[in-house]
């Protein structure tokens, strides 16, 4: 019987333990708040859950607290973790994180060789149907194994008429020495949506020319969309024949970690209701900015009331 999940993701679930003021070292001793439930794909659909729509993540937690901070936060906001298995040899994956004044950040990854990147495609997941498969770049980046699951998950949803999205969200301390087009290359000319920030569009194009650049990533048949998020200048719509510029909206900003995987998630939430890319837009704006007004990487209060008061304020 096949199954229709709306949007799904595979990825990285992980707590995340934070220092509580901007300019503080991870080398010091000093004070951290936490844990939080986090990782960019548990954070995107989490996200598409609150906003009413159906959400499923394939992954893998450890049966410690760490594991049941994210369950029950998980299954609290509605997201099918029936492709979530539980390992009971290993503990939950942990990242440290810290923030400096130029807006930079710096992360301690706790993850490789734990469950956060032990999961496999399963043959129950292949029978889902979903309208988007959503994967994030930092999930390809741990190691090869995970990686070549996920692979398998793009190219079995793919093949069944998903659309696959894609946020490149490259992690630094994650790559490493990898080649990026060879990690995430096989997930790229597959995808129909992309949601890069300018450096990752750079990276991606091989071109520091803004119009060159998505030039040369539309030159793949399969790409309709792309998405360019400007953090506070808003983002860009790109298709071949169109260009939308979405301001963004004013917040008291506390903290943006996450606020990019929430902007993913609304936007393709929008597009699941038959909004205009416009809306869709404004939609990923305002959710964006309601995770960065809260304290940890998936603490704004998000659900379909917020983002629209949000949107009619600043209209």
């Amino acid at each position: 019987m096949e199954c229709r999940t709306e949007i799904i993701t595979m990825g990285e679930i992980l707590v995340e333990v934070m220092r509580p003021r901007v300019g503080m070292t991870l080398f010091q001793p000093g004070e951290f708040i936490g844990p939080f439930p986090s990782g960019a794909p548990a954070i995107f659909i989490d996200t598409v859950a609150r906003l009413g729509h159906t959400a499923g993540i394939i992954g893998g937690r450890g049966n410690d607290d760490f594991g049941r901070c994210l369950e029950e936060r998980l299954q609290a906001d509605g997201v099918d973790l029936s492709y979530v298995r539980n390992f009971s040899d290993r503990f939950t994956a942990v990242a440290f994180v810290t923030y400096f004044e130029d807006g930079s950040r710096k992360f301690i990854y706790h993850i490789d060789g734990t469950p956060a990147v032990m999961a496999e495609f399963s043959q129950a997941a292949a029978l889902e149907k979903p309208v988007f498969f959503h994967v994030m770049g930092c999930s390809l980046m741990v190691n090869d194994r995970f990686r070549s699951e996920i692979f398998k998950a793009v190219e079995h949803y793919h093949n069944a008429g998903a659309k696959i999205s894609f946020d490149p969200n490259i992690r630094p301390e994650l790559l490493g020495e990898k080649n990026l087009l060879e990690v995430i290359g096989p997930v790229l000319q597959r995808t129909t949506i992309l949601f890069p920030c300018l450096a990752e569009l750079e990276l991606l194009s091989g071109s520091k020319n803004l119009e060159e650049s998505v030039d040369l990533l539309f030159s793949n048949q399969t790409l309709d969309l792309i998405v360019l998020k400007r953090g506070h200048s808003g983002s860009t719509l790109y298709r071949r024949n169109q260009i939308l510029q979405i301001p963004a909206y004013s917040i008291q900003e506390v903290d943006p970690t996450g606020a990019g995987d929430c902007f993913d998630a609304s936007f393709l939430c929008g597009l699941l209701e038959g909004r205009s890319l416009s809306e869709c837009g404004r939609m990923a704006a305002a959710a964006g900015a309601l995770n960065a007004s809260a304290f940890g990487p998936m603490e704004g209060k998000i659900n379909p009331e917020t983002v629209w008061e949000l949107i009619r304020s600043q209209e």
